[in-house]
Order: structure tokens, then sequence, then C-alpha cells
């Protein structure tokens, strides 16, 4: 099953110095953590802060070619988690109603639905999972540091994240 989630905040990881994107659902029951590259996370602060650039940049390049071919992005999937891999779909309806799924990375997925307004979604069973996710390792993280990164996203305050700097 799938659960529909926003883009809460992006925050650096302070171990690895890597970009964390948080994902939460509307319920504010459920929060998932996914590193990113930094050129991604600047792809989402960018469209988060609404920042306009004077050339189009590379997911600004994909929705005008989406909207010129009459292309819509109808929801994005983050859909599977291995070995410390996130993967997602971005699921596309065509001018005439066909559908299309495309395989993605989740930060270039969502910086495209954060430029569509489309729906972001993540597998249940990838939210539990992710949790005992750790950027640097090659295994999920065992048992009670996984419960506190389950504590810590799940207590999360806007006011916690600063401006992403980009």
């Amino acid at each position: 099953m799938y659960r529909q989630m926003t883009v809460f905040g992006l925050t650096i990881d302070p171990f690895t110095n890597s970009p964390i994107m948080i994902l939460k659902d509307s319920d504010g029951e459920k929060s998932m953590p996914i590193w990113i590259g930094l050129l991604e996370a600047t792809a989402i602060a960018s469209e988060l802060e609404k920042v306009q650039f004077s050339r189009p940049m590379t997911h600004d390049l994909l929705k005008n070619i989406l909207d010129q071919m009459g292309a819509r992005v109808a929801k994005v999937e983050v859909c599977d988690l291995k070995n410390n891999t996130f993967y997602a779909l971005i699921h596309l309806l065509m001018g005439d109603d066909k559908a299309m799924t495309i395989d993605a990375r989740p930060s270039d997925a969502i910086a495209l639905a954060l430029r569509t307004a489309s729906p972001i979604f993540v597998a249940d069973d990838v939210i539990e999972r992710s949790v005992k996710v750790d950027a640097g390792a090659k295994e999920e993280v065992p048992g009670d540091e996984g419960k506190k990164w389950t504590d810590i996203l799940e207590n999360l305050d806007p006011d916690d994240f600063g401006k992403y700097k980009m």
C-alpha cells in the first residue's frame, strides 16, 4: 500500500555532510529521510523556495518538454529500497491518456513532482525500512539506532529546519 507524502524539508547529515530530504505524510504520523546529492538538493530547495533562474534548470527543462509533448506527471512513487538505495517511478499520462511509467531516482522524481504539483506516494514497507537506513552504511541500522531516527523524524518541527544553503 502507498501513503501520500510531501517534502517536509531539507537538512544536512551532521556526520557525512550529505543533504537529507525529509518526507512526511499529511497526518504527520510517518516521516522518512532520503539521503540525496547536492545538485538534487539544490533543485528541490530552489523549487520549495520558488527561486526563479534566468534559464531553465534540468528539472525545469524536463517539465517544459513534457508540457510541449502534451504529457503530464500523474504521480510519483518511491516504490522500493534495496541495499541502501531508494527507487522511484514517475507515472506519466500522455495527451491521449496513454499511461507510461519511468524509472527514476527519488530525488529527481520528487524535484519534477514539485514543479508539476503532482502527488508523491511512498510504499508503506519503504517507510518502515527507511528509518533503519544510515547514509554511510551498506546495511540497515539495527534496532535502537533505527528507533532513534524514527523518534527524531516523527518529532520534527518546521522550525528545526533552517534555510537550505545552495
